[in-house]
């Protein structure tokens, strides 16, 4: 019997709510709360199928690359509570986003769901009431192209993944990864700062003075010609610290510090000057594009120093609350809808003066625009003014959405107009040694703004650039042949900069201008290079590991297709082609995987990688007698040099020399790498003889940092399986000044601080991996610090073991609360526990990673954090050998099941045992692990 009402299927909890109330009581609307089903783990396949074709890759390369996919097991609850929905329903509507992703969600919907009744694709790029109306109204059948699109993106990523890196755990280090993006991404950031690393500072200087005009304000102006040879600036020397040879060809002068300061002696107060000439001309400057994802993520990052995770946490509940449009587009256009009313607000709110006769439009660049089709702004026919939203919005919500309104509105306003005047200024004077005089010149500039247009809405941030700052100085009146007198003149010196780091908006902006990535991939790509530890950030800028250097070498000398920046934009560009359907998914991934006339192909480049030195791969050298070097425990220092002893076959043995933690690449440089293996200690230091065991404690430092240990007597040599004893210092100590009495007591940790009354238990106190603790039995209590683990006394112990685990907060245990969580109900907390700080909603516990900080978490990174954690499901545990053979077997899981067939152009999987065949199966194994069970107890009982 059909169902009365239409069900509709969105991704987010939020979105479903919010659709509900506009659709109305003849709509159920349910989230799957993104993918319900992906590419299954090559482990976690049917026993029958790991050793086949789909073994490898849970993907069948030999048969149009057809994928295994599998439910995940924590959306299982999801699928059967949608079957359930759809029994009572006359029509299933997939209302997924607009892209990519959000077609593929809603095809794994129906091939999962398999619907009875009228399938139709819901669409809209905007969660308003009208424009949820008008979609529901309007609806499509799924475009298999897109879908065809984004499963081609994912099967590649796990060929490439899954072939290389492997390739990285061998030969850099275990747990690496490489991924098609990712490692282009990577590999800019350690490009920039090889240039860093390789550029050499000039030193060049310039000279200001102030001049003063009758009755007017002084201003200053700078040196610029002598003898009309221009003076150079620092755009004028190159990375090698030489002036480049156009500057050399065009006879720039390089101002050296001597000649600077007898000019300025020269240009001493009293001297006069004539105004050369003066310029005006016009001045104008027009409004910024509306907002596209990469842009917003660019400005948000100068603004409001949000990261690219955190602009996109907070677009998306912004667009899933309906208050902005869909927030992945690399599309800068408006609607009519749009433009009518930003033009209205700005005439509004600055004047009908500030709008041009004209409303402005703007097309991308974008070679393959694919996903959604306007630009982000703010929702509707009308703006919401951000000042209406406060007390609506988080804090972080609020300032993007302020950013976008600004945007929006001032693209649609006037030029800003006004006019810079530059001023010329002359002095002659005669330098020591010269017959003949020198003419110095002097300009200034300053820009007016007379009418200020879309600048009363918004201006464009700017990212960091090398050269010389900008300088926009107020001028007076000035004529041609005026006279001005000189109050102050003043040599300055310079250094070049090196190329700046970048910045999440910078590598977003140069990702966009390569054409690697897509507005929905941009966050993601950040977020993986620095989760893997590829790149760190310092401040705002983008620093790469050691690590990073080692892979980018690898990839670079053995995979260098694959990383070129050409060829990964390339691949974009195909993808977006099958997206729009104009090339073929599996004939694609045919001539990437195995080849072509262009390229060798994955496969081939992966048999034919020959031999690979490791050792090559994971060294940097510094100069002839330093080398950087990756080893299994980080990064150090390898020397050779006098210092070093040869071993028993006489070769001499290098040094390893360890380096601070969090030192950039581009700062180790020559002198400091000898700083440091100078400074290193060469022996280690004895601290004394412990008083009771008589053996002598020395002080070292490890790669885990210093420690102090005994050492054995000549002769002595230690039970099997006994190793002396070792105890790591305080952060607070010292190797070379540690004393005898505080080494003893590191080696007698733990210390006993008393016992407990009530339970007879002994209290101890030492040092762990996690830090300080206190024990008693079983239970434990952190100290608050090192030092406490020599100072707290059998009351205060008994006070800690009194509070509740993990830092005894009367108030909350939390560090951060949020409101409820979409799936579970519950509220959502960030504590911190044993291993850092965790996000947790009672039910689900979620690490916070690397490049996350408990201060900038917000709750939608919050939720996505949970969310990701259920996708991957519940840790599995190890079950006793033992008690291995009366355990159900692993057949049984149901991890992986047969997808369906396309529609169009389908992708057929191979068949999986039918369900009666598995259960029989099932059955049979299951009686024949009872039956050598009740064997073995039989026998058991026999022995006994």
């Amino acid at each position: 019997m059909k169902g009365t009402k239409k069900l509709v299927i969105v991704e987010s909890p939020t979105k479903a709510k919010k659709i509900g109330d506009y659709l109305g009581p003849d709509y159920e609307v349910i989230a799957s709360v993104g993918h319900i089903r992906d590419l299954a783990e090559p482990s976690q396949l049917p026993a029958e199928l790991k050793k086949g074709p789909f073994g490898k890759f849970a993907v069948d390369v030999d048969n149009g690359f057809a994928p295994y996919y599998s439910v995940n097991d924590n959306k299982k609850k999801t699928v059967a509570e949608l079957k359930r929905a759809l029994k009572d329903a006359d029509e299933l509507l997939l209302a997924t986003d607009e892209d990519r992703e959000g077609e593929a969600i809603a095809w794994h919907l129906l091939e999962v769901l398999k619907p009875k009744v009228p399938v139709k694709r819901m669409v809209f790029h905007e969660i308003t009431k009208e424009a949820i109306e008008e979609a529901s109204r309007n609806t499509r059948d799924l475009d298999i192209a897109l879908v065809d699109a984004q499963e081609t993106r994912r099967i590649l990523d796990r060929l490439y993944g899954y072939d290389i890196s492997p390739v990285l755990w061998r030969k850099v280090a275990p747990k690496l990864s490489a991924g098609r993006v990712q490692s282009a991404a990577t590999r800019l950031v350690v490009d920039r700062e090889r240039e860093r690393q390789a550029f050499n500072a000039a030193e060049y200087w310039d000279l200001t003075a102030t001049f003063v005009p009758e009755s007017a304000t002084a201003f200053a102006a700078r040196l610029v010609r002598i003898d009309a040879k221009r003076v150079a600036t620092g755009s004028d020397f190159g990375d090698d610290g030489a002036l480049k040879e156009k500057s050399v060809a065009a006879g720039v002068i390089r101002l050296e510090k001597q000649r600077a300061e007898t000019l300025a002696q020269l240009c001493a107060p009293g001297t006069s000057a004539d105004v050369v000439s003066v310029e005006t001309k016009p001045h104008t400057r027009r409004p910024a594009a509306p907002f596209t994802t990469s842009t917003l993520q660019q400005e948000a990052s100068r603004k409001l120093r949000y990261s690219s995770r955190q602009t996109m946490s907070y677009a998306q509940s912004l667009y899933e609350n309906g208050y902005i449009t869909y927030m992945r587009t690399d599309s800068p256009t408006l609607s009519k809808q749009a433009i009518t009313a930003a033009r209205s607000q700005a005439a509004m709110l600055y004047g009908a003066e500030t709008i041009p006769e004209k409303p402005r439009v703007y097309t991308g660049k974008a070679k393959g625009a694919q996903e959604a089709h306007e630009a982000i702004r703010p929702a509707g026919d009308v703006f919401e003014r951000p000042t209406a939203l406060k007390g609506k919005l988080t804090q972080g919500e609020h300032a993007l959405y302020e950013l976008i309104w600004k945007r929006t509105v001032a693209s649609q306003m006037s030029d800003a107009k006004g006019s810079t005047d530059t001023v010329t200024l002359g002095i002659s004077v005669t330098e020591p040694g010269q017959s003949a005089a020198t003419r110095a010149e002097f300009t200034a500039s300053g820009t007016v703004i007379t009418f200020p247009g879309f600048l009363l809405a918004y201006e464009e941030g700017r990212d960091e650039k090398r050269g010389d700052a900008e300088q926009n100085v107020s001028l007076p009146q000035l004529a041609q042949g005026q006279r001005l007198g000189v109050t102050d003149t003043e040599a300055k010196g310079h250094e070049t900069s090196p190329p700046p780091r970048y910045t999440e908006a910078s590598l977003t902006k140069r990702l966009e201008e390569l054409g690697i990535g897509r507005p929905s991939t941009y966050a993601a790509i950040i977020s993986t290079i620095m989760d893997r530890g590829y790149v760190s950030k310092k401040g705002q800028a983008l620093v790469p590991s050691w690590i990073a250097f080692s892979v980018v070498r690898l990839l670079e000398t053995h995979f260098s297709a694959l990383v070129d920046y050409d060829f990964t934009a390339s691949m974009e560009n195909d993808l977006d082609r099958i997206a729009a359907g104009q090339a073929d998914r599996t004939t694609w991934l045919g001539e990437f995987y195995f080849g072509s006339d262009s390229h060798p192909g994955l496969r081939g480049v992966v048999d034919n990688l020959g031999e690979i030195d490791a050792r090559a791969i994971n060294t940097i050298k510094i100069d002839d007698a330093i080398s950087l070097r990756n080893g299994k425990y980080g990064p150090y220092l390898e020397v050779v040099d006098d210092k070093c002893v040869a071993d028993e076959a006489g070769e001499i043995k290098p040094r390893s020399v360890n380096i601070p933690e969090g030192l950039a690449p581009d700062e180790l440089t020559v002198a400091l790498a000898h700083e440091l293996a100078d400074a290193e200690p060469l022996e280690d230091r004895i601290v004394g003889l412990h008083p009771v065991t008589g053996k002598r404690i020395a002080a070292k430092n490890g790669r885990f940092g210093p420690f102090v240990t005994e050492l054995l007597n000549e002769g002595e040599e230690l039970p099997k399986g006994e190793k002396p004893r070792t105890a790591s210092l305080f952060k607070s100590m010292d190797p070379a000044t540690v004393e005898l009495d505080t080494a003893v007591a590191l080696l007698d940790l733990p210390r006993v601080v008393g016992t407990d009354a009530e339970s007879g238990a002994e209290i101890t106190a030492q040092n762990g991996r996690y830090g300080p603790y206190i024990k008693k039995g079983t239970d434990s209590r952190s100290l608050a610090s090192e030092d406490a683990i020599f100072t707290v006394d059998l009351a205060g112990a008994l006070e800690l073991f009194a509070q509740p685990k993990y830092g005894g907060r009367k108030a909350s245990s939390s560090l951060k609360e949020f409101d409820a969580d979409p799936v579970s109900g519950k509220p959502v907390k960030v504590k911190d526990g044993r291993f850092g700080p965790y996000v947790t909603d009672g039910e689900t516990n979620a690490t916070i990673p690397r490049g996350d900080t408990v201060e900038d978490l917000t709750f939608e990174r919050a939720i996505e954090l949970l969310a990701i954690k259920r996708a991957k499901g519940p840790a599995k545990k190890k079950a006793p050998a033992k008690k291995a053979a009366a355990k159900k077997p692993a057949a049984k899981k149901t991890a992986a099941k047969k997808p369906a067939a396309k529609a169009a152009g389908a992708k057929v999987v191979d068949p999986v045992r039918s369900a009666a065949a598995k259960k029989a199966a099932e059955t049979r194994k299951a009686n024949a692990a009872k039956k050598a069970a009740e064997a073995a107890a039989a026998e058991a009982n026999a022995g006994a």
